[in-house]
């Protein structure tokens, strides 16, 4: 499974709203100019992101984007899945969008299944665990190096 252009877009989106103060929302020029993302394109995900509640939007002259929850409470599972759906890499082995495999013959006792299914659960229990927050103290670590 590789990101889409565009979970890596919102992804950006975030981070750079993130490093923002909460009374000051972002305008989608400003998001898009510095994060280098096509105008149209971000506009798109923006609605996307605030239909999930992860961000707030304000109209107006001092309109934009701001998060709509904490830093450590936006993870990147929840990101990816609103935007490429399932984080599994066969459909046999994701809750949200499960689908047999057309050539399996019996998944109870399928190996194939059984080592992508525990490649599904560290892959989630790592996107669950890497947050807005937790991007933005890397990037300060790294900088201080």
């Amino acid at each position: 499974m590789m990101l889409s252009k565009k979970t890596k877009y919102a992804i950006n989106a975030l981070v750079y709203i993130a490093k923002h103060p909460e009374d000051q929302p972002i305008p989608t020029r400003i998001i898009a100019e510095k994060q280098n993302i096509p105008l149209k394109f971000l506009e798109a995900i923006l609605v996307e992101l605030k239909n999930a509640r992860i961000v707030n939007s304000k109209k107006g002259k001092y309109g934009g984007y701001s998060l709509n929850r904490p830093t450590d409470e936006i993870d990147i599972a929840e990101v990816t899945r609103l935007f490429d759906g399932s984080i599994a890499l066969l459909p046999c082995v994701t809750s949200r969008f499960y689908e047999p495999c057309e050539e399996c013959i019996d998944e109870a006792t399928c190996g194939i299944r059984q080592v992508f299914s525990e490649i599904r659960l560290e892959t989630l229990k790592r996107m669950e665990s890497a947050t807005l927050a937790d991007i933005m103290k890397r990037e300060e670590h790294l900088r201080q190096k």
